[in-house]
């Protein structure tokens, strides 16, 4: 496979919670000693233009707009001095979230798989070669719903930089060609509905764009029904 396929052709998906601050700060949680790792199936992938499907019952909210990491080969204990080498390329994308599920579940300390694991639940940009990213800790992201902003940060506010993320996932699990690593985001997360449009966009320090992503929220008909107890 090519890094480029990454969507039709990765095994895996792994994000990382709480890696900006304010972001953190938002949600009442701690900021973490240690990149926070979770789990999103590639069955999630929803390409720029498409409906993310919204399941009865679910309060739906992006959590949110993030620069995804395209791993260019397998690896495993990678130190942070080469980590670059790992990376293939970049994408933008959209971690959204089962909110009212993923309460209910974490108040219970039951993994919150399912709440950031439906169809759709991943909408991903076009793949970013690595040659057009001058500076990765330095790019601007930004998030509308209905033309309106809601996230408006920057990857220099990262917690954790992008070499120690791979370094730190590397020791846990091997990374292989095509993963893709959910580096977190900014603050402003946030709910959407069925009708909202969402619109994303990534640029570098000097205002050119790098990547678009939007989609559309609808009602999923039939499949799961989220009933809290």
């Amino acid at each position: 496979m090519t890094a480029a396929s990454f969507v039709q052709q990765g095994k895996k998906i792994v994000a990382i919670g709480r890696n900006y601050s304010e972001h953190a700060k938002e949600l009442n949680n701690a900021v973490p000693k240690e990149p926070i790792i979770f789990l999103k199936p590639t069955t999630s992938y929803l390409p720029s233009g498409g409906n993310m499907e919204i399941p009865k019952g679910v309060v739906a909210h992006y959590e949110a707009v993030e620069l995804g990491v395209v791993v260019g080969k397998r690896g495993r204990d990678i130190p942070e001095s080469e980590a670059e080498g790992y990376v293939a390329g970049y994408a933008l994308a959209v971690d959204m979230t089962a909110r009212n599920l993923q309460e209910e579940v974490k108040s219970k300390r039951l993994p919150w798989t399912v709440a950031k694991g439906f169809d759709t639940f991943t909408p991903i940009s076009s793949y970013i070669p690595k040659d057009q990213v001058a500076d990765s800790a330095n790019l601007g992201l930004t998030l509308k719903v209905n033309g309106a902003v809601k996230q408006d940060g920057n990857t220099q506010d990262m917690i954790f930089p992008i070499p120690r993320l791979i370094h730190h996932i590397s020791t846990v699990m091997t990374l292989e060609e095509g993963d893709l690593i959910l580096t977190g985001t900014p603050s402003g997360v946030g709910p959407v509905v069925p009708g909202d449009k969402v619109e994303c966009t990534l640029k570098d320090s000097t205002g050119k764009q790098l990547a678009a992503l939007d989609f559309n929220a609808v009602q999923r008909e039939g499949g799961y029904h989220y009933k809290p107890e």
